[in-house]
């Protein structure tokens, strides 16, 4: 049975993630405590060890970066919790991390609870995925995104992906290393990358512009190596006003 602790600030929230939990997961999950705030929840942490955390990002005493920040280590499954706040669902994103927006959704409740038990039971660790999502809601350079697969979280350096190519609702990261395909469409992707210097030269397309070398009259850019990105007739001018 999966222990699964409860923080946010909002009694009503904290009821309705145990009203659901009872009503569909009362076989894998047993809520074992819960918290308002920063203080409450790092003592309860630390008491119950849970596998789960439902965490809110805006919590009495500060926010749910800070409990993860104060953490010696982060080894059970998370779940967000937050408004509309853009700065933490962009670093939640970047982490790669699962999260529901307030007022929850049935199925995004659902989807984002069934992940956390399949990771429980895989003993997926999400230490790297927690720590790039809490350095990039402190402030701290963007230099890293977490990208999820079936297998794994990756943790890429910005630097090293030199493209992105779209497949529906796929998307595939061409790195100097490897290539890693996430089930996110391209433009979740490029909400994510650092537009300074990423770009999007086409619908399918975004390239990293540190890896551009020249441009063919067929309509091309030629990457550093080799490859061959196209460019939509319609972004030509302004692509090649932005990198030449």
């Amino acid at each position: 049975m999966i222990k699964a602790l409860i923080i946010d600030d909002e009694k009503h929230v904290r009821d309705e993630i145990k009203d659901r939990l009872a009503d569909q997961f009362s076989q894998d999950i047993h809520v074992i405590d819960e918290a308002p705030s920063v203080a409450e929840a790092l003592t309860k942490i630390n008491i119950h060890e849970p596998d789960l955390v439902f965490l809110d990002i805006d919590i009495i005493g500060g926010t749910g970066f800070e409990v993860i920040e104060r953490l010696e280590e982060v080894n059970f499954q998370l779940i967000f919790i937050t408004g509309f706040n853009d700065q933490a669902i962009k670093a939640i994103r970047i982490g790669a991390l699962d999260y529901l927006l307030k007022p929850i959704d049935d199925e995004e409740f659902s989807n984002a609870v069934n992940r956390a038990i399949k990771a429980f039971k895989n003993d997926d660790s999400i230490h790297d995925a927690v720590d790039v999502a809490n350095q990039f809601y402190n402030g701290n350079h963007q230099n890293k995104i977490v990208l999820r697969t079936l297998e794994a979280h990756h943790v890429v350096y910005l630097e090293d992906i030199i493209f992105c190519k779209s497949d529906g609702n796929y998307t595939t990261f061409n790195t100097t290393k490897e290539k890693i395909m996430i089930s996110k469409p391209l433009k979740l992707v490029e909400s994510l990358l650092n537009k300074a210097v990423f770009l999007r030269c086409h619908q399918s397309y975004v390239v990293n512009t540190s890896y551009v070398t020249k441009y063919t009259n067929e309509g091309c850019l030629v990457l550093k190596n080799g490859e061959e990105v196209p460019v939509a007739s319609r972004r030509k001018d302004a692509i090649l006003k932005r990198l030449f």
